[in-house]
């Protein structure tokens, strides 16, 4: 049995740790005309433990002084990679819950499966009624089947994803777990560098013959990896990033062989401080070669940034940067191309790619079209009111990026549509037969004005129409052929700031989604009314002894297949309820 105390209720999110490098460090580290200081990227090397020791009791003492210590805490488990004191817990080896040894992994292709983020290289989020294993009939009888827990973990951010009878899922930890999908016994783990918020996605090693098969991810430091589904060895490990703030949010997509890998990153979140050097990092997809690893091409959102001006105290600022691509790429096999979404830009002025659905060849990485929802969007943090700073962009823009995955649908008729929610509040349908012209949209947003967020993770779609929630604690119903909202839900008191923004996942009938509020809806596809919910944001007695509670759901949908749904619970990133559990359902 593994003891140990249930994880703090913090009040920051982990991500206020780079605001605090950003803000408190980067006058030295960074910094060429201070020769002993190690750079960003060295640091992120580092254990959180060690960089919370040089913070507390080692040479960074004096200069941290002003932090508290949840502050440096957060500091440290950002630039580490992980909350501190996970490493040795959240090995499998430390759980009582062990699968039998020797049980061989079936054959993935003969088995329901929900492989990676959007279930299909769609992007769709919509299980069809026989990988599903359930209807909508029984939704209102599911009931909680098991929990897992992860040793300290504080987001339970890692979308699980399902093949040959095991979830496959990543932690904030830096564990990443293959479970029995019917018991939540565990039959391995896998350290990784960093914490894992991607979901996992699932295929042959090599060509479409290959009886290997292997999971492949992402983790916090841009680091790509491959598995043995089997055994959890690594296969191989590829770097796709130098710059220090590169991580990767979203799942790769796995198609014939390749890999198609999205990189995003932190920089922006309080590059306001006149001695941080802004703006450096530029987003990119990445293709690798699946059973190797190597680099097939990359595809950058903008050109590299290049020394613009100094600041009043002297520090280099540069442009164009930022324009990260936070979401799954979207694969269309009849264009060779490969759609995915970026954010907005860093610096002034904002590139014409910024803010934008972008297609590339997926053999060459060449750009085909592209498609801006909002120019000049240029969007820093901390840089309002009395923190506007010289490096601010003098006029921000409403920070309106394309945080979902596109989604590709066919028409009754045969006509595709690319279906592209915005931050805005706006869904798009782009036809990708004339470069991404736009067919209909449809602002779906219950708030309006210049900085309001709407949309943000992404919906699903099933043959009619398209399903997503809002930041303002609803879910709409959009007809796909036509853009008509067909009907809302309310799911939260209005004027509560509780955001169903995390994205939906749907079969035949039902849509289900989660909030901020930890509770998972299931509604009727008809007309929006409620079928089922679960209040996620409570304690629970986990199969692994790990004490867990669950919290936020702010980005991920839940996972369904083989008659079974699963959430991770607990989203502490920005803000929210932290949580450390993933959740198993059944009907009863």
């Amino acid at each position: 049995m593994i003891a140990q105390a249930p994880p703090a209720r913090q009040r920051l999110g982990t991500e206020f740790g780079i605001s605090a490098f950003e803000r408190e460090c980067t006058k030295c580290h960074g910094n060429a005309a201070v020769e002993r200081a190690p750079t960003p990227a060295a640091i992120r090397q580092m254990a959180p433990e060690r960089i919370y020791a040089a913070l507390t009791t080692g040479v960074m003492k004096t200069e941290a002084a002003n932090l508290t210590d949840e502050q440096k805490r957060r500091l440290a488990e950002y630039m580490g990679g992980r909350p501190l004191g996970s490493a040795a817990l959240g090995d499998a080896n430390q759980m009582p819950n062990h699968c039998p040894a020797d049980a061989a992994l079936p054959d993935p292709s003969k088995s329901p499966a929900w492989n990676g983020w959007g279930v299909d290289a769609h992007n769709t989020r919509f299980q069809n009624a026989a990988a599903a294993g359930i209807t909508a009939a029984q939704v209102p009888g599911l009931k909680l089947k098991w929990a897992f827990g992860f040793p300290l973990g504080v987001s339970a951010f890692g979308q699980p994803s399902v093949a040959a009878g095991r979830v496959f899922v990543g932690s904030d930890i830096g564990y990443v777990y293959s479970l029995d999908m019917q018991t939540g016994c565990v039959y391995w783990s896998y350290k990784t560098k960093a914490a894992v918020r991607t979901a996992i996605t699932i295929g042959r090693t090599g060509t479409s013959s290959s009886s290997r098969y292997a999971v492949y991810l992402g983790d916090m430091q841009a680091n790509v990896y491959a598995l043995d589904a089997m055994s959890g060895a690594l296969l191989w490990t590829k770097h796709v990033e130098d710059h220090f703030s590169a991580r990767i949010t979203a799942a790769p997509t796995l198609y014939k062989g390749r890999l198609y890998v999205p990189v995003s990153t932190s920089e922006g979140f309080s590059a306001s401080t006149l001695d941080y050097p802004c703006c450096t990092f530029r987003g990119s997809v990445v293709a690798l070669n699946a059973a190797t690893g190597d680099q097939v091409w990359k595809a950058y959102t903008i050109p590299e940034p290049k020394p613009i001006r100094k600041n009043s105290i002297g520090t280099q600022l540069y442009a164009p940067s930022g324009v990260a691509v936070w979401n799954s790429p979207t694969v269309d096999a009849k264009r060779h191309a490969i759609y995915f979404g970026d954010g907005d830009s860093a610096t002034e002025p904002a590139p014409d790619t910024s803010d934008s659905i972008l297609a590339v060849d997926m053999n060459t990485g060449k750009l085909l079209w592209h498609f801006q929802a909002e120019p000049n969007d240029a969007t820093l943090g901390g840089c309002f009111g009395k923190n506007k700073t010289e490096n601010c962009p003098e006029n921000p823009g409403p920070d309106w990026d394309f945080g979902a995955s596109p989604i590709l649908k066919t028409l009754p008729g045969g006509r595709d549509l690319l279906l592209a929610p915005n931050k805005s509040g706006i869904v798009f349908a782009l036809d990708p037969d004339r470069e991404g012209a736009v067919v209909w949209k449809t602002n779906l947003a219950e708030k309006q004005g210049t900085r309001n967020t709407n949309l943000v993770w992404g919906g699903s779609a099933d043959r009619q129409n398209l399903y997503i929630g809002l930041v303002t604690g609803a879910m709409t119903a959009v007809q796909i052929s036509t853009g008509e909202k067909l009907w809302t839900t309310r799911l939260a008191p209005p004027g509560s700031r509780i955001s169903y923004a995390a994205a939906s996942s749907a079969i035949p009938g039902c849509v289900f989604i989660g909030g901020t509020d930890g509770k998972v809806h299931a509604l009727a596809s008809t007309d929006g009314h409620e079928l089922w919910s679960f209040d996620t944001a409570r304690d629970f007695t986990t199969v692994n002894q790990v004490p867990a509670h669950g919290g936020s759901i702010g980005s991920i949908g839940p996972t369904i297949a083989g008659g079974m749904v699963f959430i991770g619970s607990g989203y502490s990133v920005t803000s929210g309820i932290p949580g450390n559990v993933l959740l198993a359902f059944a009907p009863k």
